[in-house]
């Protein structure tokens, strides 16, 4: 049978063998809440995944990755609140798969023109490369949203935004994961607005509109291609591209 260890007040760690099934999981759960357990938790080696299932399928809630844990390896962490919904209701069900099931880096972005047909870009403190204004999506938050947030917060600019222009697909680059990039028209401005920016000093070093030239050159090759692709899309409608199109 599985075994439970108390490993803090009120906390349990939960291991089995390979051989034991999700019901003799779920029922060693059930006996150390009966013991007065507030959580169970299971850390299982990232390269176990017939281990995976069985502590989803006994109702432990996956909540991230223990780097270098046990044995010194990488672990997922699995663990049941003894307030959780039961696993078997629907709410419960849901909130199982939604600790499981792959989740996506959203960034939404602003293209912001000046009626002299530049753009405005962003120099950024933990780059080299400029960029266009926006940021990453908070969780449970709309794209639209937050890319207006995101112009507040880091130019203490207050603007419409506007439809959805372009989607783009960001591979996994140096370090960081895949990720979505949506970005929304920002609409046409005076070049004067440049002078009411106000940046965050601590991720915006300048901000000025550029020429599609000074695009091309202080931009990543596929942060300029979706520029440009953006730029197409304000007369046809969005598109989706993937690195930029």
């Amino acid at each position: 049978m599985p075994s439970t260890h108390l490993i803090a007040p009120g906390v349990y760690r939960l291991t089995w063998e390979a051989h034991e099934t999700a019901e003799d999981l779920s029922l060693a759960v059930l006996a150390a809440f009966e013991e007065g357990a507030h959580r169970i938790e299971a850390y299982v080696a990232l390269d176990d995944h017939p281990g995976q299932r069985l502590a989803s399928f006994a109702g432990l809630l996956k909540e991230g990755i223990a780097r270098g844990s046990v044995d010194q390896r990488d672990h997922a962490v699995f663990a049941r609140l003894a307030t959780d919904v039961p696993a078997k209701t629907p709410d419960g069900f849901r909130a199982l798969l939604n600790s499981v099931l792959p989740r996506k880096r959203a960034i939404s972005q602003l293209l912001i023109r000046s009626d002299d047909a530049r753009v405005l870009l962003c120099q950024l403190t933990y780059k080299t490369d400029w960029d266009l204004p926006g940021g990453v999506v908070e969780v449970n938050e709309s794209p639209q949203i937050a890319v207006g947030r995101e112009i507040e917060e880091e130019l203490s600019l207050t603007l419409n935004v506007g439809q959805l222009l372009l989607t783009d697909w960001l591979p996994a680059w140096r370090g960081w994961d895949d990720a979505i990039c949506l970005v929304f028209d920002g609409g046409e401005h005076p070049a004067s607005l440049a002078e009411q920016i106000v940046g965050d000093r601590r991720e915006i070093r300048s901000a000025e509109f550029c020429t599609l030239d000074q695009i091309n050159e202080r931009c990543t090759d596929f942060t300029a291609r979706r520029i440009h692709s953006a730029l197409a899309n304000l007369a046809g409608g969005p598109s989706y591209v993937e690195s930029g199109g």
